[in-house]
């Protein structure tokens, strides 16, 4: 009944905005794609499109035809990339996401271990993902999820795989570098430096900032971590970052750690997985390798 030639048309139609342009993309004659769809009509005994004009508007069936497509035809395109990698050798490709700007220095700590006990998988690194990856594991657009912030849906599963501290860093000279902690108060005189992520998704606001009822002097966001450490080193304002990857650079540049308020902000790497896939082999041992880096190596931790 239902095809796999029958969902992309579906899809097609929908992202190209009409029969012939997603004839084109589909290498099929509009007469061909128009006859497929008008079978399959027929078949289910309803209708997919209704005309309007010149355009075309999905039925809620075919709403629902739609959504079937978007779910399944990642999957299909997921196994056949695989089976061909099988037929080749390989085990397969790990595709990592990630949903942090630092999370790059780690994950560099962890992939070349893994590529050396594992030499027939590829990894594949996607940046893309700023606080956007549920979708991209749903989808089937990546394997592995690499996020301090989880967010926990049916069909997912996260594993924590280290600890780590959220602290402010200021250069050597600063009035806060010598204190055992800053309090909220004392960055409303402060520009304080991020990535361009929504305030809501600091740590630093919603953990700390927020809650006493003050802001800083001014926000500024950059993109690149060398870039936001240079601006602190020169005095240009104040940031917060990982404890371990403050103390990275305080070897190589004029800048210092310090905890936010007297408890510090104490926070988790995660690793997400759909629940299907956690048990892969290959996949499981990044999971256990990236847990077992961290155990060694106490000062590791991200945002």
């Amino acid at each position: 009944m239902i095809e796999r030639i029958h969902l992309s048309i579906v899809q097609q139609v929908e992202r190209q905005g009409s029969l012939t342009a997603a004839a084109g993309v589909l290498n099929l004659t509009q007469s061909a794609l128009s006859h497929s769809m008008k079978k399959l009509e027929q078949q289910l005994g309803t209708d997919i499109w209704l005309r309007e004009g010149r355009s075309l508007r999905l039925t809620q069936s075919g709403q629902y035809l739609l959504a079937v497509a978007n779910r399944v035809l990642p999957q299909l395109d997921l196994a056949e990339e695989r089976l061909g990698q099988f037929a080749q050798g390989a085990r397969g490709t790990l595709r990592i996401g990630m949903e942090c700007h630092p999370c790059y220095q780690w994950l560099l700590k962890v992939v070349s271990p893994y590529l050396a006990a594992w030499p027939d998988v590829d990894v594949d690194v996607k940046q893309k993902f700023q606080f956007g990856g549920i979708g991209a594991l749903f989808g089937y657009e990546i394997d592995l999820l690499v996020t301090p912030d989880p967010l926990f849906k049916p069909g997912l599963k996260y594993e924590p795989v280290f600890d780590y501290e959220q602290v402010l860093v200021v250069p050597k000279s600063h009035v806060l570098a010598a204190s055992a902690y800053v309090k909220p108060q004392q960055l409303t005189r402060e520009v304080l430096i991020s990535y361009p992520v929504d305030i809501e998704r600091l740590d630093i606001y919603s953990q700390f900032l927020l809650p006493a009822g003050v802001t800083p002097k001014r926000h500024k966001a950059i993109e690149t971590t060398d870039i936001m450490m240079q601006l602190v080193a020169s005095g240009r304002g104040v940031a917060a970052m990982p404890r371990w990857l403050v103390e990275e650079y305080a070897a190589r540049m004029e800048v210092v750690a310090v905890r936010l308020g007297p408890q510090g902000i104490p926070k988790q790497i995660y690793l997400g997985a759909r629940e299907a896939d956690i048990a892969i082999d290959y996949l499981r041992a990044f999971v256990e390798l990236a847990r077992g880096l961290t155990n060694r190596s106490t000062a590791c931790g991200t945002n």
